[in-house]
């Protein structure tokens, strides 16, 4: 069975939709994006979050600054948007250009526009167990994976990759349902043989193809989170990080790449906003 992100994105972003259209027209959630310089992909990504955003009933600006921006100034139009009523997300796009400090960057942010789930506050709170801003990506395929097999209490997991943006996100997402999580990554051994033994492998480790058919066992529910561009016969084809064409009817579930993941992280994030939305009005 493929899972089908983009329908499961859709049924996610009408619900979506259709809370917002509950609120007064005067006041509905505002997602600020901001993007430095003219990285190829980040156009891409944030040309189908203002899109999807605005489908959905979310005012969504897109804050465009060229890529000598100071360190300063950066972190000063980030503080007019924690300070602005009609914000309620704040995304800054990564990645940042090399002089400027990712860290200070997102640590900058208010932790409930954090929609990003990135400030140390919400990285806190969700491995401590309590509600936070979840990362984009780990939220869809948590959605995913949920859309699959309902109760995950007991399953063996595999994480592979162990990254602040997935993997930690998700084994703290895993852990909270009762699996038994187990991170792979570069400095690991036999990771062939752990995932042999794996109900559940998320990949997220950027590496083509990695993941092989004798990997995994036929029981096994696969959730591709990688995006690589190589060349098949003259033709650029993007893949995940797993081995599609020969596992796919090997396992009871596996996401595709591309529409798998992918739709989902930007469903997620326009929920994110929805639900800072909804924290920010009960304090006012």
């Amino acid at each position: 069975m493929i899972i089908d992100g983009k329908k499961i994105a859709e049924e996610l972003r009408d619900k979506i939709k259709s809370d917002i259209k509950k609120l007064p027209d005067n006041n509905k959630p505002g997602l600020t994006v901001i993007l430095i310089g003219e990285h190829p992909a980040s156009q891409i990504y944030v040309r189908n979050k203002e899109k999807f955003a605005n489908e959905v009933g979310i005012k969504s600006i897109v804050l465009r600054f060229d890529e000598s921006i100071s360190e300063e100034n950066l972190k000063n139009e980030i503080k007019k948007l924690n300070n602005d009523s009609n914000v309620h997300g704040i995304l800054v796009q990564l990645p940042l250009p090399k002089h400027i400090n990712q860290k200070d960057i997102i640590q900058t942010i208010d932790p409930i526009k954090d929609v990003d789930g990135f400030h140390p506050i919400n990285v806190g709170n969700l491995s401590s167990g309590n509600d936070a801003m979840v990362p984009c990506t780990p939220l869809g395929c948590y959605y995913l994976i949920k859309k699959v097999i309902p109760n995950l209490s007991g399953l063996n997991a595999v994480v592979i990759g162990r990254s602040n943006i997935n993997g930690k996100p998700m084994t703290q997402l895993l852990l909270k349902e009762n699996c038994t999580v187990t991170i792979v990554h570069s400095k690991t051994r036999n990771i062939e043989e752990i995932c042999k033994n794996a109900d559940l492998i998320i990949a997220a480790v950027g590496k083509a193809q990695m993941v092989k058919s004798n990997w995994v066992k036929s029981s096994a529910v696969i959730i591709d989170v990688g995006i690589n561009r190589i060349e098949i016969d003259g033709k650029n084809k993007i893949v995940g990080d797993v081995d599609f064409d020969n596992i796919y009817g090997k396992v009871k579930s596996i996401s595709p790449v591309p529409g798998g993941v992918g739709p989902m992280t930007i469903a997620c994030l326009l929920e994110n906003t929805l639900k800072a939305f909804n924290k920010i009005s009960k304090k006012i």
